[in-house]
């Protein structure tokens, strides 16, 4: 983003591709994995194992079941709410309220980013 406008920033926030949506989905590492890895932060994916660290959800660690893009949003399997019908739902969470603290390291390309 080169705008300090409000209304730019705004818009290339929410008018994003898919793909430049991913990188924003980010949240901190761990201080293990930080030291680990020489990084500070990466963008969530499923099956990484997060802690979160703020909200009503504060301490659970538990997989990551989906990542919701269009929302900005991360579900976790132990942050579930009961709905009106009285079934659990996926109680959605920003990535900026969790920490990673165990990396999902399936994908070739990822263990590439990590070691170069």
């Amino acid at each position: 983003m080169d705008s300090k406008q409000p209304r730019k920033q705004r818009k290339a926030h929410f008018g994003a591709a898919m793909h430049e949506r991913q990188k924003k989905v980010a949240a901190p590492l761990s201080k293990e994995l930080r030291e680990k890895h020489k990084k500070r932060s990466m963008a969530v994916r499923k099956g990484d194992t997060v802690k979160v660290v703020r909200g009503q959800y504060k301490g659970i660690t538990e997989k990551v079941m989906e990542v919701d893009l269009k929302r900005y949003r991360i579900f976790v399997k132990g942050a579930e709410r009961k709905n009106a019908k009285g079934k659990e739902s996926p109680y959605p969470i920003h990535p900026s309220n969790v920490m990673i603290t165990e990396l999902s390291l399936d994908d070739e390309l990822r263990k590439s980013k990590l070691k170069g």
